[in-house]
């Protein structure tokens, strides 16, 4: 599993700079894509973390932390396994099946380069920095993650930009839906 682990985020770096030859260290079986999965597990200290940043700044949920921690938790888990569901059923109605594990394991191993560079663009406001400086970085952050986003969709599938949009805005749709879904959960 090291190995894995090693090449899914050597090929995510690369991604995450422009290169798609990042590609070529992603595994492109079905067993490969569920083994992507863990980077769910390497995410998940970055979530809980910018949680807690926007706790700092915002409050904590009506319902408290513990009960806010657990509803943001469940989405986490649940935005992972929806969007892999979905852009596979994209992919087979695009004819794109046989690309769809490579494609995953692309998905799943960039958002581990999304979350540091959220994580790093919100950290200077957490310490500090003026809300208007520290609001350009998280835009800025969020507009590189989109990017990372369609770049993966549309060479790891292999499909014009269009489509690559469609699977971004598929992401975002499934945010803010469970975005809404978690803050109800989170109120007491």
């Amino acid at each position: 599993m090291r190995a894995v682990i090693v090449a899914g985020l050597a090929g995510a770096f690369l991604l995450g700079r422009g290169r798609t030859e990042g590609l070529m260290l992603m595994e492109s079986s079905p067993e490969g894509a569920w083994r992507s999965f863990v980077a769910a597990l390497i995410c998940l200290p970055a979530f809980v973390g910018i949680r807690l940043i926007s706790w700092a700044a915002f409050g904590l949920p009506d319902g408290g932390f513990l009960r806010g921690l657990t509803a943001e938790l469940t989405g986490y888990a649940i935005a992972w396994t929806a969007f892999a569901l979905l852009s596979l059923a994209i992919a087979q109605s695009w004819g794109r099946t046989a690309e769809w594990p490579r494609f995953i394991a692309a998905w799943n191993w960039s958002n581990v380069v999304q979350y540091l560079v959220l994580m790093a663009l919100m950290l200077p406001g957490a310490l500090g920095l003026p809300d208007s400086i520290a609001q350009i970085l998280t835009f800025a952050g969020l507009a590189y993650a989109i990017w990372l986003e369609w770049f993966v969709s549309r060479h790891a599938l292999g499909v014009p930009g269009t489509r690559a949009a469609i699977l971004v805005g598929l992401d975002l749709v499934i945010g803010l839906f469970l975005g809404g879904l978690i803050r109800t959960l989170s109120e007491g």
